[in-house]
Order: C-alpha cells, then structure tokens, then sequence
C-alpha cells in the first residue's frame, strides 16, 4: 500500500490515511482464530435478543404500566437512529464499506458471510446498540450499576464490525458518539414525558 509523507497529505487526507493504518492493524494483526468466532456470533441478531428481552422484561418490575411507553421509547429511538444511519447519513457520504473498497478489498481478512451495498459511513450497528446503551443507562442505572455493561456490549459490537472487515474504525467510532447522543436526547424525552426524574441519578 502506498503511504504518502505526512507533509504532503491534507489533514482530511491524514486522517483517511490514519484510519486506514488502524483498519488493517485491527483486522490483520491483532487476530485470533477464537476472536474470529466469537465477532462473527457477536454480529448475529439473535444473539442480542435474550439480553434484550431481559431488559424490557425488566423496565416492568421497576416502572410498571409506564414501562410500556419506556419500552415503545427504545424501539422509536433505535428505528430513528437505523433509519438517519442507514438511509440519510450512508446515502450522503457513500463511503464504499473496506470490504467493496478497490483500495482495501485485496489487503483485508474478510470474516463476513457478505458485504453489505449499502454505505459504510456510519456503523448503523454502532449508532443502534450505542444509542439503546446510553437509553438504558440513563433511564435505569439508579437501579442496577450493572447497567454500565451495556457500553461494553455495544463497544464489543461495534468492534466486531472492523474485525470482520465490513467497517472502518471511523464509521463505528462516529456512529458510536452519534448514537450516545441521540441516546442521551431520547432518554431525556423519556424520563420528562413519563415523569422519570426520580429514576435517574
């Protein structure tokens, strides 16, 4: 791969340059055949849904009847977010994903069992699990500190979309912050229209 001197790059050109040094050292170097399954199983759907479940199931001993509108809130917060990232955001960058990328395709392990056509910029998945985490701490944490895990969790998944070759370390680290703000906003919507003050801390 050719590397211009940083003297002779822009710093929007150092930054896609930096992110395509991270982007391979994450993906090629720092591997393991273990760390292979497991990102893989991360990226699974299914694999969140016994978490989740817990979650909501959970929101009904702490708030009762009002635990179905806290509930219809995650849902309308994670459909907004897939839909700014997936259809608003992805559409305007066009940021071909590593894996589509001519530039990258050839010098990436490509764990995936396909490479979306959509956009790579952002991580819908890091926008998604970011947003839900940062929902769910803000809302619950006064109950449970175990609640601080989620971050792990949605960092893990969000990892897992640069491990297997289907995202840059910039989609998932922006998608991330914009789904802790849009989870910040939508916890705080929450908590004013059901009168949560008290649950937060």
């Amino acid at each position: 791969m050719m590397m211009l001197q940083s003297d002779q790059m822009s710093f929007f050109q150092q930054l896609l340059h930096l992110d395509y040094a991270l982007m391979l050292q994450l993906n090629r170097k720092m591997t393991h055949p273990v760390l292979d399954d497991l990102f893989l199983f991360l990226r699974e759907s299914i694999f969140h849904v016994p978490l989740y479940v817990f979650i909501i199931l959970y929101s009904f001993q702490i708030f009762g009847k009002k635990a179905i509108w806290w509930v219809l809130g995650a849902i309308s917060l994670v459909a907004f977010c897939d839909l700014l990232s997936s259809q608003v955001i992805k559409s305007y960058f066009d940021r071909p994903r590593p894996c589509r990328d001519p530039f990258m395709a050839g010098q990436i392990r490509f764990l995936a069992r396909y490479c979306g056509a959509n956009g790579s910029f952002t991580s819908s998945h890091a926008v998604n699990h970011f947003a839900f985490a940062t929902y769910v701490v803000s809302t619950m944490k006064g109950f449970s500190k175990w609640f601080n895990c989620l971050f792990v969790w949605a960092f893990a998944i969000a990892y897992a979309q640069v491990y297997v070759g289907v995202h840059y370390p910039s989609d998932v680290m922006a998608g991330a912050v914009l789904g802790i703000v849009f989870g910040l906003a939508g916890a705080q919507i929450t908590r004013q229209a059901l009168s949560l003050q008290q649950y937060s801390i």
